[in-house]
C-alpha cells in the first residue's frame, strides 16, 4: 500500500508514475487527499471535545469536593451533550479512516523509474540472454509426449484422482521433483538463506499483508468455512512471519528460503499454451524472500537476479532476463526481472522465475518496520524470487536434454538424482 505521506507530497508524481501501469489514477488520488483533509478536521474536533470533556470532567470532581453539588450536575448535563457529539464525531472519522484505506488498497505500487512503457508482455524488455539454443531435430517430442513414453508424469491420472492441472509424477519423475527441490534448497542454504518449512494456508491478513487480497482473490483456493486461502507461493507465509514487527538495521539482510508445493485458480487460462506443465493449478516451487534496508533493495533485487541465472547456468539451460514493462508487472511490484528458459521442442520460451522489489509497499500494509541509527522508525523493503519454480524447468529439461537413449540429466543433479537417464 502507497503511503499517504507521500501521495500528499508529490500527488502529480504518484499519478504519472502509475501511468506507466497503463493506470489513471487521478480521481482516486483526489479523492484519497479530499478523504485525508477531512480526516484531520475531524480529528481536530474530536480532539478539542476531548480535551473539554477532560477540562470539565476535572470541574465537576472540585464542585463535588467542595460541595457545589448543584452546579457539578449542572456540568454533568453539559458533559451528555458532548459525549454524543463526541461519538459521533469518532463514528464519522472511522468511516472517514475507512473510506480512505478502501481507496489506498486498490492503488498498485508505484514502477520504479527504469520500469519500460508497454502494455502487454511483449513490450518487455529483454535485457540479457546466455547459452544455446539446441537443435533437436523434426522428430523432437514436446514434454508431455516424453512424459508418456518414459511414463514419469501422468496428467491424466490427475484429472481421474482431482482435475485438469494436478498432474501425478512418478518413477524417475517424482525422483527428478525431489531432486530439483533439494538441489534448489541446497544452494540458497549456501548462499546464506535460512530455510523455512511454512504453512499452505494462509489467513486473510496475511492475503491482505503481501497483497494478493484483494487483488488476486479469485485466483486463489479458499477453504471458506475455516476463512483460509491456499497459497499461491511460499512468498505469502515467509513475508507475514515479519507482520507487525519492527527489527534492527543490523537485522538487514533477512534472507529466508522455503519450499512448498502452490496453488492457483489459474481461472480463464485454456488453449495449448497450458499444455503440459506449461500451466498448473497445483505445482512445486522454491522462493527466496528478503528483507532489506531501503538504501540497499535496489542493489539487493541485481543479486537475486543474479543468483537465479546461477541456478539456470548449473543446469545447463538457456536462458533470457526480461525487465517487465508498466502493464505486466504486477499490482504489488516496484520492478521485476523475469527469466525464461528456452524449451526447444515446444519452440517458446517459458517463465520460470519473478525476481521483484516490492519497495515499502507489502511492509506498508504489515507494518514491517526497523529503527534506524538515530532510533527512527522507518518501513523495510521486501523482495521477493522463484528460486526456482519447477514445472517449466522439468519441461525444457525434458524437452532439451531428449537423446536417442533417453533423458540425459545435467551433470549437477546427478548426485541428487541418483541417475544420468531417464529411459
Amino acid at each position: 500500500m502507497l503511503e499517504i505521506n507521500v501521495i500528499k507530497e508529490k500527488p502529480q508524481e504518484i499519478i504519472q508514475r502509475l501511468a506507466i501501469k497503463n493506470i489513471d489514477a487521478t480521481a482516486t488520488i483526489n479523492k484519497i487527499l479530499e478523504l485525508d483533509a477531512q480526516r484531520r478536521e475531524t480529528q481536530k474536533k474530536l480532539d478539542d471535545y476531548l480535551s473539554e470533556l477532560n477540562q470539565i470532567n476535572k470541574e465537576i470532581g472540585i464542585l463535588f469536593k467542595t460541595g457545589k453539588t448543584a452546579q457539578a450536575n449542572e456540568l454533568k448535563e453539559k458533559t451528555a451533550q458532548t459525549k454524543i457529539q463526541s461519538k459521533e464525531l469518532d463514528a464519522f472519522l472511522a468511516s472517514t479512516i475507512s473510506q480512505m484505506n478502501d481507496l489506498l488498497v486498490q492503488l498498485p505500487n508505484t514502477p520504479h523509474s527504469s520500469v519500460p512503457k508497454g502494455k502487454t508482455a511483449e513490450d518487455n524488455e529483454v535485457v540479457y540472454q546466455e547459452g544455446n539454443i539446441p537443435d533437436l531435430g523434426k522428430e523432437a517430442l514436446p514434454h508431455w509426449d516424453l512424459a508418456t513414453k518414459y511414463d514419469i508424469i501422468d496428467f491424466e491420472l490427475g484429472v481421474k484422482i482431482t482435475g485438469a492441472g494436478f498432474p501425478v509424477y512418478k518413477g524417475k519423475g517424482a525422483r527428478l521433483q525431489r531432486a530439483l527441490i533439494n538441489f534448489f534448497l541446497d544452494n540458497a542454504l549456501q548462499a546464506g538463506y535460512r530455510e523455512i518449512q511454512p504453512p499452505l494456508m494462509v489467513n486473510e491478513d496475511s492475503g491482505y499483508g503481501t497483497g494478493q487480497l484483494p487483488d488476486k482473490e479469485g485466483q486463489m483456493y479458499f477453504a471458506e468455512l475455516d476463512k483460509l486461502y491456499l497459497i499461491p507461493t511460499a512468498e505469502v507465509p515467509v513475508t507475514n512471519i515479519y507482520r507487525n514487527t519492527i527489527l534492527k538495521a543490523s537485522d538487514f539482510p533477512v534472507k529466508n528460503v522455503a519450499y512448498s508445493s502452490c496453488f492457483r485458480r489459474e481461472a480463464g487460462s485454456y488453449g495449448k499454451d497450458v499444455r503440459g506443465l506449461n500451466r498448473l493449478h497445483q505445482f512445486d516451487k522454491v522462493e527466496i524472500v528478503q528483507i532489506q534496508h531501503p538504501d540497499k533493495s535496489y542493489q539487493t533485487l541485481e543479486e537475486m537476479r543474479e543468483y537465479v541465472a546461477s541456478l539456470l547456468q548449473k543446469l545447463e539451460l538457456p536462458f533470457r532476463t526480461l525487465k517487465l514493462c508498466g502493464g505486466d508487472i504486477s499490482f504489488t511490484s516496484a520492478l521485476t526481472y523475469d527469466m525464461e528458459v528456452y524449451s526447444a521442442a515446444q519452440q517458446k520460451w517459458l517463465e520460470v522465475s519473478s525476481v521483484s522489489n516490492f519497495e515499502s509497499f507489502q511492509a506498508n500494509r504489515m507494518k514491517l518496520r526497523f529503527k534506524d541509527e538515530n532510533g527512527k522508525t522507518q518501513l523495510c523493503h521486501t523482495l521477493n524470487g522463484s528460486a526456482l519454480a519447477l514445472p517449466r524447468i522439468v519441461a525444457a529439461l525434458l524437452e532439451n536434454n531428449q537423446t536417442p537413449r533417453g533423458i540425459k540429466i545435467p551433470k549437477a543433479l546427478v548426485d541428487y538424482t541418483g541417475f544420468e537417464l531417464i529411459d
